[in-house]
């Protein structure tokens, strides 16, 4: 019999997003298989501890930490293990195999824990620290993907210093470079989380307030009227596949975060209904994006469809999409053949995949002759 792999599920975090998080790992902790894969739950609380024991995930959704173990990794290559810390020492507790981080936003998303994850030489799901930090930075997203030519809405990059010293030049900025409405985004988060959309010039102070409290780089977006919000599931490595397109109805004025994960009132429509060719360009440009990125395992790439004149514009790249029952990520895959265990497994396969290429890479330089 096939020894199981022992998966590292990882969730919480310190981000805006700690709820979803827990969202999205119980339906994956759920749906891993049992015959194939041993379970070890690691919750990162909101101040960043580190908790495991049994049951980890009902312990941090029903508020009881305290019923659990604080845990850590040493960032030495080839230590793969988990340790219980108690007063001081550390004492072996699981071996992982594969960590599947299950963190939106930052301190999960973004790079760091990847490149965390790297140092130990372990394999992990979804993409590096490039595509991680790339994917979470709004800004920096938007300038990769104009270098490769690929669509993207006007923006204007502000630091929080900027709003809090010199708010009267930055509401004149965007007035006089973007036209309403436009959209006040924390640069790195996810979710909806921190996002104000700007009709008229009492709505960008709080919306740029709004936004600093989540960030130190806020982004101000050219909005679109009541676009048509299209949303990609990406799959691979180096030779990525994409999913069917799915809209999103949101059931208010934009997808919120409440819109996304408390209400019911969303609609998403699976195929999206595009003519061929449309699904066609769509998957072609979620795939470019992906690789502009160099992300690997998984993305959802989200798009606006302008219903006036019909453009297509790349909003975002979700690097860790949400997994959670009402999630267009694996909802996309499952339309396009591909069902939740399915794509669980396939998952898991590409981050041992991908760290059989990496364990290639020589990182001494040896003279020849």
């Amino acid at each position: 019999m096939t020894e199981k792999i022992t998966v590292g599920v990882f969730f919480g975090g310190r981000s805006g997003e700690h709820e979803v998080s827990l969202l999205s790992a119980r339906s994956i902790t759920l749906n891993l298989d049992p015959e194939k894969y041993r379970l070890v739950e690691v919750g990162i609380t909101k101040d960043g501890k580190w908790l495991s024991g049994e049951r980890a995930l009902d312990a941090f959704q029903e508020g009881r930490m305290t019923d659990l173990q604080p845990v850590a990794m040493f960032p030495q290559a080839g230590d793969h293990n988990l340790y219980l810390v108690n007063d001081g020492k550390f004492q072996p507790y699981a071996r992982l195999d594969v960590v599947f981080p299950v963190l939106h936003g930052t301190f999960g998303e973004d790079g760091t824990l990847q490149g965390f994850l790297e140092l130990i030489g372990i394999a992990y799901v979804g993409g590096g620290v490039l595509a991680s930090a790339v994917g979470m930075d709004k800004a920096l997203f938007k300038t990769v993907l104009r270098a490769y030519d690929l669509p993207v809405l006007d923006y204007l990059l502000f630091t929080r210093r900027q709003v809090e010293q010199n708010l009267e030049t930055v509401l004149q900025t965007i007035e006089t470079t973007l036209p309403y409405p436009v959209f006040i985004k924390p640069a790195n988060l996810g979710s909806s989380v921190g996002i104000t959309k700007c009709r008229n010039h009492s709505d960008l102070g709080e919306g740029l307030y709004e936004a600093a409290r989540y960030d130190r780089r806020i982004i101000v977006e050219q909005g679109l009227e009541k676009p048509r919000e299209i949303e990609v599931s990406v799959l691979g490595n180096d030779q990525p596949i994409a999913s069917i397109a799915g809209e999103v109805v949101p059931g208010e004025d934009f997808y919120t975060y409440s819109a996304k994960y408390l209400s019911d009132h969303s609609r998403l429509i699976i195929p999206a209904l595009l003519s061929n060719e449309q699904m066609q360009e769509i998957q072609r440009i979620a795939v470019q994006t992906y690789r502009a990125i160099d992300c690997a395992g998984m993305a959802r790439v989200d798009f606006l469809l302008d219903r006036q004149t019909e453009r297509i514009y790349v909003s975002e790249v979700n690097t860790i999409p949400g997994f959670t029952r009402i999630s267009m990520y694996p909802k996309l895959w499952e339309a396009s053949g591909l069902s939740y265990v399915e794509l669980l497994d396939r998952l898991i396969e590409l981050a041992i995949e991908r760290k059989t290429d990496r364990d290639r890479t020589e990182f001494h330089y040896r003279r020849e002759g």
